[in-house]
């Protein structure tokens, strides 16, 4: 080190400098908010709008509510068992298909299984509306989660809807012919 350095280095601190520090550019100023989009991403921001106005839900008056309408599809309708679900149903006092779903403590588990099974027996009646449409009568329906429907997909409980849905239109058409 030369002479003037070792003269004039100072070992000692001031109170200002301790505190001292070096400012960037952007320091004071505020973070954006997590709700704003960033710049750039304005058609992110469009598909999401759209996405929000879908709605999937059943509407309302397509569910069977009040445990009254449960008991009557149970004690006055038919029923046709399959491998994922049990369906229980009955010609409709309405000009519409209702549903009804339960998934049982003893068959399925906890809460979290049996939310999973009525979302799969919801999907399947909504995807089955067209075939549902084909029948001549409407229908209020049960559907009974079976334990063995936590093991598949949407695709097999599909299928299996699909093919109560058939056996009750051969149903209808015997009774038709027999008028």
């Amino acid at each position: 080190m030369d002479k003037y350095a070792k003269k004039n280095l100072s070992t000692k601190q001031s109170p200002e400098s301790e505190e001292a520090r070096i400012q960037s550019e952007n320091e004071n100023r505020r973070r954006t908010k997590r709700n704003q989009t960033p710049t750039g991403e304005g058609s992110q921001k469009a598909d999401t709008v759209s996405l929000q106005r879908l709605n999937f839900r059943l509407p309302r008056e397509n569910r069977l509510r009040k445990r009254g309408d449960f008991q009557k599809v149970y004690a006055k309708g038919k029923r046709i068992k399959g491998r994922f679900m049990t369906a229980f149903f009955m010609p409709s006092e309405t000009s519409f298909q209702r549903i009804g779903i339960t998934a049982s403590k003893k068959a399925i588990g906890n809460a979290v299984k049996r939310n999973r099974a009525k979302r799969l027996l919801r999907e399947a009646f909504r995807l089955s509306k067209p075939d549902l449409n084909k029948l001549v009568t409407k229908y209020d329906w049960v559907l009974n989660a079976r334990g063995t429907l936590l093991d598949t997909k949407l695709e097999s409980a599909l299928d299996e809807f699909k093919q109560i849905v058939e056996k009750v239109k051969e149903e209808e058409l015997k009774l038709n012919k027999g008028d």
